[in-house]
């Protein structure tokens, strides 16, 4: 089976030109190329099923582009997910109009702006925006604040709470979007608190909420400058927890700790904790009960270099940095044992990681005033 006549003698025309993208409509059986000049298109006349015959205009552009007609081999997604498509040969990838080479341009690490633009233009979708996102030289070109807004008009209709997560995070990258924007997604956490989860992970020191102090901020603060001043991560730590931006964190957790929607809102949850009290200890850190973990901590926490400097000067403050060393080591590790064999959600998920998140909370509850 091959091309009509006619198709064959318009696409050859088409592809005469310098093109940047090429995406084909299957649903109106058209062929679009994007170039410098603007916009082509072209309506298909099919000699087969429109099935078949998509196939054979992919084959037409992979020929001309790649030299083969097999186009980009579907075979290698998760290799193409992990960034691994060779940059030398991203802009071919976007002329054979096949999304799985889209995927693989959006992935890779070497993604311009430019780039970006036109994989936009081939294929706009939310999980492109969200791995465009991730890329610094688009963040910091014209497609960042484009992709961005996308994300936010499309937040309302995401169904997945990864993907709410995910793109509330990328989104609050600097520059993106405008303050009355960023505020307006905080206001969604009221009713969706995986919204507030990406603001956990994205910005944990600049949460749109006023927390007053813990009562041994100003005392830890004075009294520990040598030690900040010297590098002690601990005493640092501690002086970040107790103040009104550690204090927001703190507040925020625990709201989503208390009633968190599935599973992927727990496990980014424990990951955002244990990144933020994340500091220098020579202690295990991917524990898979909370009962080892608080065991181990009660033992061995005092031979911490950092933290008999930190005691000898204000004693006050042990449980504080207990409870940090403690938040330290939190991560999805804790919860394997009871995802690996449950995929329950809402209450039920709740109720099962009780013994995880019970302790979590008394720790964060140690920290606040």
């Amino acid at each position: 089976m091959q091309l009509s006549s006619e198709d064959q003698l318009r696409l050859n025309v088409l592809l005469a030109q310098p093109l940047q993208a090429v995406r084909i409509d299957e649903s109106r059986m058209s062929v679009h190329a994007l170039s410098e000049k603007g916009e082509a298109s072209i309506k298909l006349s099919p000699t087969c099923r429109d099935e078949k015959y998509i196939r054979l205009i992919q084959q037409f552009l992979s020929t001309h582009y790649l030299g083969s007609p097999g186009g980009y081999p579907v075979f290698l997604r998760r290799w193409t997910r992990m960034g691994q498509a060779r940059d030398d040969s991203l802009e071919k990838l976007l002329l054979i109009g096949e999304p799985e080479a889209v995927a693989a341009v959006v992935h890779a690490s070497g993604l311009t702006n430019e780039l970006a633009r036109r994989a936009w233009w081939t294929d706009t979708n939310a999980e492109n925006a969200r791995r465009m996102l991730e890329k610094e030289n688009v963040v910091q070109g014209d497609m960042g604040r484009t992709l961005a807004q996308f994300l936010v008009e499309f937040l309302p209709f995401e169904e997945e709470q990864k993907a709410i997560i995910d793109s509330v995070r990328l989104v609050l990258q600097p520059g993106l979007i405008s303050e009355k924007t960023r505020n307006d997604i905080w206001k969604r956490g009221k009713r969706k608190n995986s919204y507030y989860v990406g603001f956990l992970q994205q910005t944990p020191d600049d949460l749109p909420i006023d927390i007053a102090p813990h009562e041994k901020w100003e005392g830890a603060v004075n009294r520990l400058k040598p030690e900040t001043d010297r590098g002690n991560r601990l005493a640092e730590q501690l002086c970040r927890s107790l103040s009104p931006c550690g204090q927001a964190f703190l507040h925020t957790a625990n709201l989503v700790l208390q009633k968190p929607n599935d599973q992927e809102v727990v496990v980014a949850l424990l990951n955002a904790i244990g990144s933020y009290f994340r500091c220098e200890t020579p202690y295990k850190k991917n524990w898979r009960d909370m009962q080892s973990l608080s065991g181990y901590i009660e033992l061995q926490y005092k031979d911490h270099p950092d933290l008999e400097r930190i005691l000898s000067i204000y004693p006050a403050v042990q449980r504080q940095l207990q409870a940090i060393l403690s938040l330290s080591m939190i991560s999805e590790t804790l919860v394997d044992p009871i995802f690996g064999i449950s995929d329950a959600i809402g209450t039920v998920m709740r109720k099962k990681i009780e013994p995880v998140t019970r302790p979590v909370a008394e720790y964060i509850c140690s920290l606040q005033s």
